[in-house]
């Protein structure tokens, strides 16, 4: 290995490029990126406030986590909500596991809209809407799974056929539970 270009566990960041500060990590070494972000959740230049973040310990009750994630997709932060319902994906080792990493993937596809990334927007969509729909029967912790599957895959087709140029915010209001 090349002295200074990998690190000493070989993972390319760790020595930090020339005129560049490290690669944030947590205790147990893990990248944690602790930038502030901006409303779509960019990283923002050091020392620049921004959101409020989501904190890394979140643990809330799924019918907490979905309120949560809901309210902060209403409020134009798909993001946050991201995190929110990644949080509760990391922490559930049972079979809805799926359930959680697909609406976390949703909420993703609704942050790449947000900013832009057309492509990134209909991949997370429809791989988060793929991921939940076998859960549509049982609406858990009263999610509107066949609601939430219906309009990914809607507004998945609408980016492919039309791009994100054109969405407005109202658009991108994905609901988890019904209305």
């Amino acid at each position: 290995m090349e002295p200074g270009r990998h690190g000493e566990r070989g993972g390319r960041g760790l020595q930090g490029q020339a005129g560049r500060p490290r690669r944030d990590r947590d205790e147990a070494g893990r990248p944690r990126n602790a930038r502030a972000r901006d409303a779509s959740g960019r990283p923002l230049p050091r020392g620049q406030a921004g959101e409020e973040r989501v904190p890394d310990d979140l643990s809330l009750a799924p019918e907490a986590a979905v309120a949560e994630a809901q309210r902060l997709i209403d409020s134009g932060h798909p993001f946050h909500a991201h995190e929110v319902l990644e949080a509760s994906w990391k922490a559930d080792p049972g079979p809805e596991r799926d359930l959680w990493q697909g609406l976390a993937q949703l909420a993703v596809g609704l942050t790449h809209a947000q900013r832009g990334n057309a492509h990134g927007a209909v991949a997370l969509l429809r791989r988060g809407a793929d991921r939940v729909r076998p859960f549509s029967a049982a609406a858990p912790y009263g999610i509107d799974v066949a609601g939430a599957v219906k309009f990914s895959q809607l507004l998945a087709q609408r980016i492919e056929d039309d791009g994100v140029d054109h969405l407005s915010p109202a658009d991108l209001r994905l609901s988890l539970q019904p209305r």
